[in-house]
């Protein structure tokens, strides 16, 4: 197949060459003039109706043909075009370095931008994009104070776990060797996505009992403090109680949704099926 593909290339080739031979020859007779881009020396931008020439164009009719870059879709070019022209693709340098976040503790838009080392030119490939954008969240104020943690999200999971939950390896860092009871925050439940309602899986079974409107208990242990400050990542410490805060079911990355925080204190009061622990 490889075989009869390059040979049926190379006739093509020579068909088209033979063509190009006659409409020379032709030309030589008639007293047609061989022109074109490099002759006129002529290679534009856009449309261009001045960027013309006399001579063959490519698709083998005499007359006018130009010598810009809408010659390509328009079909008028003149033979020589490719040569006279040739496509340049744009070329971009590396990216720079990203912004910072514009305000500390906030959520925010951070952005890196990278220069046009060469434009694009006569059909070439287009330039990628010059900008990107990602999410920023600074967690440390200009005074070097921690901040933040209103906008983590709370991971979740059954309350059953905490049963077989073993404590965490104890740090240096703790301010205490004491085992901490920890805090039970509760939360109202305003929003939670379809595959919360649909999970069957023996495991998982729990995130059924998330709905909208109820009220959850989520208690938070040591294992799962935050090694800084003694407390869970997502628990809406500082938020007021109109603030919608973010969680995720461990297990099941497609079960989140948002609630409210209600309350904290030292124990949940909430049925078992209605608690849950931080991870």
């Amino acid at each position: 197949m490889g075989f009869r593909f390059t040979v049926g290339m190379h006739m093509r080739t020579i068909r088209s060459g033979y063509i190009w031979i006659l409409l020379v020859g032709l030309g030589n007779l008639t007293g047609l003039t061989w022109a074109g881009c490099l002759d006129a020396g002529k290679c534009c931008k856009n449309r261009d109706m001045n960027c013309t020439s006399q001579g063959w164009r490519i698709d083998r009719v005499y007359g006018t043909c130009f010598c810009d870059q809408a010659c390509n879709v328009m079909g008028d070019c003149c033979y020589d075009y490719t040569q006279a022209c040739p496509a340049r693709s744009c070329i971009v340098g590396e990216w720079g370095h990203w912004s910072g976040c514009a305000d500390p503790c906030t959520p925010a838009i951070r952005v890196r931008k990278r220069q046009v080392e060469q434009e694009q030119e006569n059909g070439g490939d287009p330039c990628p994009p010059l900008e990107e954008k990602a999410g920023c969240l600074q967690y440390v104020t200009l005074e070097g104070n921690e901040c933040g943690h209103s906008h983590v999200p709370a991971f979740i999971t059954t309350f059953d776990y905490n049963r077989s939950r073993k404590r965490r390896t104890l740090s240096a860092n703790w301010a205490s060797h004491k085992e901490n009871s920890g805090y039970c925050v509760e939360f109202q439940v305003k929003s939670l996505s379809q595959q919360c309602l649909i999970e069957s899986r023996p495991h998982a079974r729990w995130m059924q009992y998330l709905r909208e409107g109820y009220t959850v208990c989520v208690l938070c242990q040591q294992p799962a403090f935050n090694i800084r400050n003694h407390r869970c990542n997502g628990d809406g410490l500082d938020s007021d109680r109109a603030k919608l805060l973010h969680w995720e079911a461990v297990g099941n990355p497609q079960c989140r949704g948002t609630w409210k925080k209600v309350k904290e204190g030292e124990k949940c009061s909430c049925p078992s099926v209605h608690s849950f622990i931080f991870t």
